[in-house]
């Protein structure tokens, strides 16, 4: 179950990083506008940010013996001023 979660975890950062990718794209083809790709981009960081703090907790939970599922996802206030 635990490396499930973990995958759909990883799955979704795919997707988002996947959506990165297509906002750069629409840009450059002038389908949307530099504003349109920035906001986007903006909400797309918080949630991989948050996506990435979710999957270091569960796998932090699980390396000190602690049950994965009780990792919970953080504001993106608090995650964003992680650095790596």
């Amino acid at each position: 179950m635990e490396q499930e979660q973990d995958r759909r975890i990883l799955s979704r950062i795919s997707e988002m990083v996947e959506d990165e990718h297509r906002l750069r794209s629409d840009l450059a083809a002038g389908r949307i506008d530099g504003d349109t790709e920035r906001q986007r981009l903006a909400e797309l960081e918080r949630a991989l940010d948050q996506c990435w703090d979710l999957l270091r907790q569960r796998r932090a939970k699980s390396e000190y013996g602690e049950d994965p599922d009780e990792a919970r996802v953080r504001p993106s206030s608090q995650v964003e001023g992680y650095r790596t």
